[in-house]
């Protein structure tokens, strides 16, 4: 018995993809649509870091600029914030701080107290969250005032203040405070004389010249008005600590009285003697004496002789030493005249003990007797 083997025809679908020999590599069409679970997360990981970063220096270059804004702010005063009064130190430009009269503060006080502070103060950061005066002795004379007036430290314990950038020139520091009180118009050339005085003396600075110190602070006056503010560093230097209102002498009585201290010896000593211990003078009383002195009225004392052999010589009255000294705190100025020696040094002296600040200037004098 024979078997039969049958025979199925099986009909397969054709492949339009034609198999390619192994080896080549090219990939069919099919292939290279077809991803794996895991290329594709490997792909939305790279692209998900790519955004990132994109977004991440968006934000850098965001930064960058405005912190760059933020130092052209700061250096223009245009960054005002709310200081504390204890907080705010005024030692980095020597200013006029003797008690004398200030009729145009006791204004300010009441305006301030009125209407508010229409004009921030400048200072420029320190350490340790405190501020350097730059701009607004005044005005910060004036809050304090208010805060010892009133006791109202929420109202007048702080202070709106301008911050400035740190590393500004000290001339240019010294220009600006010298430009805002350019600006009132009844500024004295007595004052303008005190400020070159106090840049001289300030052991911060090169020039320990006042009359040189006129050229650099006040360059934008005239030369006839930087002319007259030399004239009257005589006067202010020699009678600034006797005179309660140096701000009040008029120009032509201010040049002739610079001229007689020139001319006759002993006057400072005579005007000095007058004025001693007249506390209750009034402006009239101290101008009067002052003009009796330079010749505009009334008689001179009998105790002012003037030389019959002409006058002294500019020099001998003027004639003073001034020298410098390295210290651990910085350069001190020191400057020696007839009758005063003044030490400049960028230090809080007021908070050296006093018995310790006595027994160590009397061992100076001690040494140069």
């Amino acid at each position: 018995m024979s078997r039969k083997r049958r025979m199925f025809d099986i009909d397969l679908p054709q492949d339009d993809v034609p198999d390619f020999p192994a080896g080549k590599n090219e990939a069919p069409p099919r292939a290279e649509q077809r991803r794996g679970p895991m290329a594709a997360a490997i792909s939305e990981t790279v692209e998900s870091a790519r955004d990132r970063a994109e977004i991440e220096a968006r934000i850098r270059a965001e930064n960058d600029a405005l912190a760059q804004e933020h130092v052209r702010l700061k250096r223009a005063g245009l960054i005002t914030d709310m200081i504390p009064l204890d907080a705010i130190d005024t030692q980095k430009l020597i200013r006029d701080r003797r008690p004398i009269a200030d009729f145009e503060l006791a204004e300010l006080v009441a305006s301030i107290r009125e209407i508010g502070l229409s004009n921030p103060i400048r200072v420029e950061p320190t350490e340790d969250g405190r501020y350097e005066l730059i701009q607004g002795w005044r005005r910060l004379s004036a809050y304090r005032q208010l805060l010892d007036e009133t006791g109202d430290a929420e109202t007048w314990g702080r202070i709106p203040a301008g911050i400035a950038a740190r590393g500004d020139a000290l001339e240019s520091l010294y220009r600006r405070m010298v430009d805002e009180n350019m600006v009132r118009k009844d500024i004295s050339f007595a004052e303008m004389a005190q400020l070159a005085l106090h840049y001289a003396m300030d052991p911060l600075t090169s020039e320990s010249d006042p009359e040189k110190a006129v050229a650099i602070l006040f360059k934008s006056a005239g030369y006839q008005k930087r002319s007259y503010i030399r004239n009257f560093i005589p006067l202010v230097e020699r009678l600034g600590e006797t005179l309660m209102y140096p701000q009040e002498i008029p120009r032509a009585l201010g040049l002739a009285l610079a001229q007689r201290l020139s001319d006759v010896p002993g006057i400072v000593a005579a005007i000095k003697s007058e004025l001693r211990d007249w506390d209750t003078r009034s402006i009239t009383d101290e101008l009067a004496v002052l003009r009796r002195y330079a010749g505009q009225g009334g008689e001179m004392p009998e105790r002012v002789t003037v030389p019959k052999t002409g006058p002294e010589p500019r020099e001998a009255v003027k004639a003073k030493t001034s020298f410098q000294l390295q210290r651990a705190q910085g350069t001190a100025k020191c400057i020696a005249a007839d009758g005063r020696l003044e030490i400049r040094l960028a230090r809080d002296f007021s908070t050296i003990d006093r018995r310790k600040l006595e027994a160590a200037v009397a061992a100076m004098l001690d040494q140069i007797e």
